[in-house]
């Protein structure tokens, strides 16, 4: 089911449509929470070390295919929110052409490219070959993760966030048994868990693909929405190519900060894997704020309602903010114990880096929250470039960590990578939002006069036209002012026919009606 948000209360309407994207996400990181709990339980800490070491490259490649949904989803809510089928289907169509060259350019780049990759970032070589076996599993079924990306991104522009919750879930629920099945039941090994993820997101498509034919005709593509102009596939590109970017970027920044905790051994690796898990949990909900400010914004831009747009971001910042501060005292206080859900209890030096990491990033959860909103809204008004540079400045800040912090300060210097990212991509960021803000003040200031401009037109006309004769009726003054009412009236002004006995005019001339204001009372005063 569709919908519009551009009508109705801005916070209410961003949280219930934020909702279903905080479940799904949720019961997204499932996939990873899952196979990290089998593998590490099952396996040891060495194949859960080995799937962690993975983690950078999972996110240069299939980050690229999410960032780039996100991006060509923009101009299909652009274009919901004017009401602009013509040009929705097109946007559709465009953005199809792209996923296509993305999921083709992953399972290339994935199949052949992953161990050399992994060698490059010093994987210790206990790790490479597990590592190597997980990313090319993945690989292998990058289609169905990019379709799914696609499609979900797609049915959200629409205002829809919570179909593709429903499918998610299936394929979630789905995912966790199939990697106790193929993992711990046929002895799988690491390849079983990628397997199973493969698996669930090719379900998923499906379930999307069905939705889409049987109840959301906006996205049916006839012969001639595929004629896409170059305009509207530079357009998609643009914002597509250059969000997918941007991920890439910071993904480059996480590879560098791997490559660092690396050469820290294993330990470390299977400790900032496992906090990681938790860290991605934790900041699931900041992350679907982002994604439906992104689409409000979007819908809104659309419609050209400037200060909904304001008014929505200010209120959800402040929502996500206070998000952010409890949810960094919770991962403050339960840390330990949501670590042990990874590494037996044994291992005493993995728990205690895991949680050192959870206590330096869940307290400045606060900085993350802005920054997830403020991006998204900045892309949300389809400015691509700024988030760009944010990119840029984490991946500065996470390289530096990971070539120059962590060889003084060990594994400290990891815990402190995430936060300086955070500071270095929000000051571009904010610049920009202020900027955008003003730009927002005066198109509302500009409607606004527009406004009244065409209300000075309208009263001008009213004011300017022909005097208006009440239809049926015939007004002339009493020809005696002193005379009574006539027809239950008290003052001189005679309306209607004469009654019946009465004479006409004495002079036999036609008599005029006398010119009356429509919202006037014609009934004498009493």
């Amino acid at each position: 089911m569709t919908k519009n948000l551009t009508v109705g209360p801005p916070l209410r309407l961003i949280v219930l449509f934020t909702l279903p994207l905080l479940i799904g996400n949720l019961f997204q990181q499932l996939y990873s929470v899952t196979d990290a709990m089998v593998v590490g339980q099952v396996l040891g800490v060495d194949a859960l070390a080995a799937v962690g070491a993975s983690g950078s490259i999972q996110f240069l490649l299939f980050g690229f295919s999410f960032g780039a949904s996100a991006g060509v989803a923009i101009p299909v809510a652009r274009a919901f929110g004017s009401g602009d089928m013509v040009r929705l289907r097109r946007a559709v169509a465009a953005s199809a052409v792209i996923g296509a060259g993305i999921a083709a350019a992953i399972m290339i780049a994935g199949l052949f490219g992953s161990r050399g990759l992994l060698v490059w970032m010093g994987t210790p070589a206990e790790l490479l070959d597990n590592s190597t076996i997980f990313l090319v599993v993945l690989a292998s079924g990058a289609a169905a993760t990019v379709a799914f990306n696609f499609l979900s991104a797609l049915i959200r522009a629409l205002g829809d966030s919570r179909t593709p919750l429903i499918f998610l879930v299936i394929s979630c629920v789905l995912n966790a048994g199939l990697v106790i099945v193929f993992v711990g039941g046929l002895h799988l090994g690491v390849a079983g868990a990628a397997a199973a993820t493969v698996v669930a997101q090719t379900i998923s498509v499906i379930l999307c693909l069905i939705l889409i034919a049987r109840k959301m005709p906006e996205l049916h593509l006839g012969r001639g929405d595929w004629r896409v102009s170059g305009a509207d596939l530079r357009e998609s590109a643009e914002l597509g190519l250059t969000m997918g970017f941007q991920m890439s970027v910071i993904a480059v920044g996480a590879a560098m900060l791997q490559y660092g905790i690396n050469g820290l051994g294993t330990n470390a690796v299977a400790a900032f894997t496992a906090a990681m898990r938790v860290d991605q949990v934790a900041v699931t909900p900041l992350a679907s704020i982002g994604a439906g400010i992104s689409t409000y914004v979007a819908q809104n831009r659309g419609a050209h309602q400037w200060q909904r747009i304001r008014v929505g971001v200010f209120r959800i910042t402040m929502l996500a903010m206070a998000w952010a501060m409890a949810t960094g005292l919770a991962i403050t206080a339960f840390g330990t114990n949501l670590v042990r859900l990874f590494v037996g209890p044994e291992e005493t030096a993995v728990i205690a880096m895991a949680h050192q990491y959870l206590i330096i990033n869940g307290l400045l959860y606060a900085i993350l929250s802005v920054l997830f909103v403020v991006r998204n809204a900045i892309q949300g008004l389809g400015a691509a470039v700024v988030p760009t540079i944010a990119g840029f400045m984490e991946l500065a800040a996470r390289g530096t960590v990971g070539i120059v912090l962590i060889e003084r300060i060990g594994f400290l210097g990891a815990c402190l990578a995430a936060p300086l990212a955070w500071v270095g991509a929000l000051i571009p960021l904010l610049i920009s939002w202020f900027w955008h803000r003003h730009q927002l003040l005066k198109d509302e200031a500009a409607d606004l006069a527009f406004s009244d401009e065409r209300l000075n037109e309208v009263l001008d006309g009213v004011a300017s036209a022909e005097p208006i004769t009440e239809p049926g009726l015939n007004c002339e003054p009493a020809l005696d002012a002193g005379a009574p009412a006539r027809r239950g009236g008290d003052g001189p002004l005679f309306c209607g026919e004469p009654e019946a006995g009465e004479a006409p005019a004495s002079d036999g001339a036609a008599v005029t009606p006398a010119p009356v204001e429509p919202s006037i009372n014609l009934e004498p005063a009493g």
